[in-house]
Formats: structure tokens, sequence, C-alpha cells
């Protein structure tokens, strides 16, 4: 089969498309025909070699575990029956024609495959964050970078919970969160009172998904910094706020939360482009820019 793959760490020329054989299905596993596979800026951030020769330990990898496609092949104990249109996270890459999942959950039947694919990941970390910051219905949320995929889950997560959600974003994207049910902000210098204005009942929990040194700022607006929460700024515990990156535990039932809100018409995610497995680095590229509403795609 085809599949993405890089054998060094390095800009997203290391990206290759390569032949090899396809993967079986273990105890508790499915094998997908994949239809399509999400970019997370955690993908690139391996594949540059942010984080050295640990993650993943070894080399060629096959990245990407964001994927949708259809069933073809159920391993021992799994629930799940050839056919069925699912969604969730690869085990050993999803970036190739087949993949093995190890985690995933039904496809509403009118959302597209690309538009799935960009769900697992994004939806994952913006769950966990929002239990995190402890979010209650009736209270008002801040989402710095609400445009981009995490922000755009985490707005319609809360939204749907009962918060008040205000994002920050370019104006570009301000029609697109009131379409969402945010109160769009610009984000920059003057960001914090822009949101005082927006908010004149004040603020009880932000979440930081672009960083860019935001938290200082957000940490003006909450009652405590502890109620400012990054999935990107490591260095927020130093000014009181939280950061997560999974390791407290994840939060992969929101899948099925996120399938819900789809089916009654009340969650979304956009797909800024879809690019083939050949144009790989490409899509790295343009995930990497950070000028991305929703997500990129890529299909085999």
């Amino acid at each position: 089969m085809k599949a993405l793959r890089y054998s060094e760490y390095g800009p997203s020329s290391v990206l290759h498309v390569v032949d090899v054989d396809p993967p079986q299905p273990g105890p508790g596993q499915v094998r997908i025909a994949v239809r399509a596979v999400g970019i997370n800026p955690f993908d690139w951030k391996v594949r540059s070699g942010l984080f050295g020769d640990t993650t993943p330990t070894r080399l060629p990898v096959i990245p990407h575990g964001d994927v949708s496609g259809v069933v073809d092949a159920v391993g021992p104990g799994a629930d799940a029956q050839v056919g069925d249109e699912v969604f969730g996270l690869a085990d050993g890459g999803g970036a190739a024609e087949h993949a093995v999942m190890k985690l995933w959950v039904a496809k509403p039947a009118a959302m597209s495959f690309e538009e799935a694919a960009g769900l697992p990941g994004v939806v994952e970390s913006a769950g966990r964050a929002l239990a995190l910051l402890g979010l209650e219905k009736g209270q008002t949320l801040v989402v710095n970078g609400a445009a981009g995929g995490v922000g755009i889950a985490a707005t319609q997560l809360a939204v749907a919970r009962g918060a008040t959600v205000i994002g920050t974003a370019s104006e570009r994207n301000h029609e697109f969160l009131r379409s969402i049910g945010a109160i769009p902000v610009t984000y920059g210098e003057g960001m914090p009172d822009r949101i005082r204005a927006a908010a004149p009942q004040g603020v009880d929990v932000a979440l930081d998904t672009a960083g860019r040194g935001a938290v200082a700022q957000l940490i003006t607006l909450t009652p405590a910094p502890s109620d400012v929460v990054s999935l990107v700024d490591f260095d927020a515990p130093t000014l009181g706020a939280r950061v997560t990156d999974g390791s407290e535990g994840r939060a992969w039932h929101t899948l099925e939360e996120a399938a819900d809100l789809y089916r009654q018409g009340r969650f979304t995610m956009p797909v800024e482009r879809v690019f083939p497995l050949s144009e790989a680095a490409a899509a790295h590229d343009l995930s990497q820019s950070g000028h991305v509403r929703g997500k990129v795609i890529l299909v085999p």
C-alpha cells in the first residue's frame, strides 16, 4: 500500500510516499481503508525534530494519528463490523491507504470523511482543557485562538454546555465565530480591554490555544491565574496559570459528544484545504504557517 513516511527529522521535504505492507488489526482493533487524515501541530513538531529522537522512538515513521475511513478488517474482540464508517485514532501511523485503529467512534452519516478526520486530536484537546478548567453552565469563557482547530472545538463544546464564549481571532474570522456562537474579539495589544467591553459581567475562565504571550493578558481577566489553561505555552505555570499536555489523562470520550452535537446541527469543523499524500510537504507547511481556519487534511 502507499504510505507517507519520513526516515529523518527535518523540514517538510523529508516526507515521502513509499510502498509498505498493509497493517493487520490485533485484538480489540480494526483496520480501515483510510479516506482522510488530519494534520495537527504535534505532527509537524515531531517531524521537525522538536522533541529529539524520543517521540517516536524509532525511525522511519508513518505520521499522523487522526483518521477517518471504512472498516475493512476486524480484530478479535473489536466492537465493529466491516463497512462501518468511523473516525478516531490510528495505532502506528494513519497517513496511508490503510491504518489500524485503537480508538474509534461512528462517523455521522452527513459528515464528510475530510471533516471527520479533522476532529479527533482537537476535540480531545478541547474536552480535556474544558474539564481542567471546570467549566460550568452560565460561566463566561475566553478562548484565545478561537478560529483554530482546538479553538473551534472548544467554542462549540462550551456553547453547547451553556457557557458564554468570547473568542479571539483576526477580523477575517469574526463572522465565522459569530456563526458558531462566540462573541469575537481581535487579539493583540489592548485585547484585555476589548474582552472586558464584550463581557461586562466578567470572565470566569480562559483557554489559550494560540500562545504568542497571551497568558500574561488572560490572567488579568480571570479571578485567579489558575483559571487560565494553555495548550501551547509551557511557561504558563511561571505566571500561575496551568498547562495541559495530556499526561494527566485524555478525554477521548469527547469525540462521542462532538459526533452527537454534529447530528443535532450544533457542531462543525471547517476544512481549510485538502491535499493528496504526494503534496504532504505543502500541507505541513500550510498547517505550520498558523494562518488556517479549522483543519488541513490529507487524502490517500
